[in-house]
């Protein structure tokens, strides 16, 4: 993108206000792992720039440092179509373990419910020189949920992310930036 995602502006509000706000209506506990720009409490994730799975290692020490047990929505902030409803279906599964969308047969690692066991194994998977958040999608017990399991509650749209100007084009967005 050449700048920070999180700061995208659409109708006046950046991507990770707007996520911190829907987070908000569906849990109780959020946190960002980041810089601190969401006004949701902020951590980082250690090493620096380590990658999504170290980001998600983060967030849940995060959590469990404010008392959160249990599974937690990992949602990336670049995502300008998601929306409560998706995020409360996720939130809500009928399941305590980890609850993965697929979206054209790539599963959405940063837009799903992980749950307890999974995020515990993220600092093990760590230790072991794992980055790749497709070790963690392929644990038992990981419900991929095709498109007939999430179409009644949300739009292909809502997992488009924007990764370039040429995202934000494409999604027929334009940015403040």
């Amino acid at each position: 993108m050449g700048y920070d995602k999180s700061g995208i502006e659409i109708d006046g509000v950046t991507l990770a206000v707007r996520t911190a706000h829907l987070l908000l209506r569906v849990v109780e506990t959020a946190v960002e792992v980041g810089p601190g720009v969401s006004g949701l409490p902020a951590t980082l994730e250690r090493p620096p720039g380590g990658g999504p799975l170290v980001a998600i290692a983060a967030g849940h020490r995060a959590l469990r440092q404010r008392g959160h047990e249990g599974a937690a929505l990992v949602i990336a902030c670049d995502l300008p179509f998601i929306s409560e409803r998706l995020l409360r279906f996720l939130a809500e599964w009928d399941s305590p373990g980890s609850v993965v969308p697929v979206v054209n047969d790539q599963p959405q690692p940063l837009l799903a419910r992980w749950g307890q066991v999974d995020l515990e194994n993220t600092r093990s998977f760590i230790e072991q020189g794992e980055r790749s958040l497709k070790l963690l999608t392929t644990q038992p017990g990981v419900a991929l949920l095709d498109q007939s399991r999430w179409e009644l509650v949300a739009q292909e749209r809502e997992f488009s992310d924007v990764d370039s100007p040429g995202d934000l084009r494409r999604l027929g967005l334009s940015s403040s930036e």
